[in-house]
């Protein structure tokens, strides 16, 4: 038997999934539950591993799978005509595939501090498991700068994007900034106006009007640099 705030958190991660093909962000979690700090989310995972509900996984986009939901839940689910079904584990998927590495496109550095000159150019190609990848065209980044520390985002870590031009409330995006300045950070839509969040309290949080804005993608993976 799942607590209340258990259960909206496994179908509010249901449904991000199904929607976005990546589970939402620990912050998204947060603010959807309501709750003060991550702390509250990191519980409520564990809770719901414990329990075989989830399961955390290493180079994955945002490390969580759906194994399987309660049953009045289907059911709920099922009556909105929303896929039940979990994502495919790996062990179900052919080994050439699950162990298949593709080589993404390196479009240079992407500020995670002050934006940046826009990135156009390849400067080279980086193997990234398969398993990190959904559908869609992907690229990586080379971060430069630390406004995004906070984020598990550091200094020389390559971040994995997937092409979009739409964006939800806290999701981290590339953002091209009047069609000049790319930059890596979290997005926040108030009516005609964009906020750009860094995840380092020394920066600022950068507003502008939509039409100064375009996303280019979202953030689905990190390739650490030690």
């Amino acid at each position: 038997m799942l607590t209340r705030k258990q259960s909206d958190l496994l179908e509010f991660i249901h449904r991000r999934i199904k929607a976005d093909g990546v589970p939402p962000s620990f912050d998204e979690m947060k603010d959807a539950l309501d709750l003060r700090s991550k702390s509250g989310i990191h519980r409520l995972i564990t809770a719901l591993e414990e329990r075989g509900f989830i399961r955390r996984l290493a180079h994955r986009a945002r490390a969580l799978e759906i194994i399987k939901l309660p049953e009045a839940m289907e059911n709920r689910f099922a009556a909105e005509g929303l896929s039940t079904e979990a994502d495919p584990k790996p062990s179900d998927m052919p080994p050439e595939i699950a162990a298949m590495a593709m080589n993404l496109p390196v479009m240079g550095r992407i500020a995670a501090g002050v934006p940046i000159s826009a990135i156009s150019e390849i400067s080279h190609e980086v193997a990234v498991p398969g398993s990190m990848l959904g559908q869609g065209n992907h690229y990586a980044l080379e971060v430069h700068g630390d406004s995004m520390i906070q984020a598990g985002i550091n200094d020389g870590d390559l971040v994995v994007i997937r092409e979009t031009a739409s964006a939800d409330n806290g999701d981290i995006v590339v953002a091209l900034i009047e069609d000049q300045e790319a930059t890596l950070k979290r997005f926040r839509r108030n009516g005609r106006r964009i906020a750009l969040e860094a995840a380092n309290p020394a920066y600022e949080t950068r507003i502008y009007s939509d039409d100064q804005v375009r996303v280019q993608g979202r953030l689905v993976g990190l390739i650490r640099n030690y």
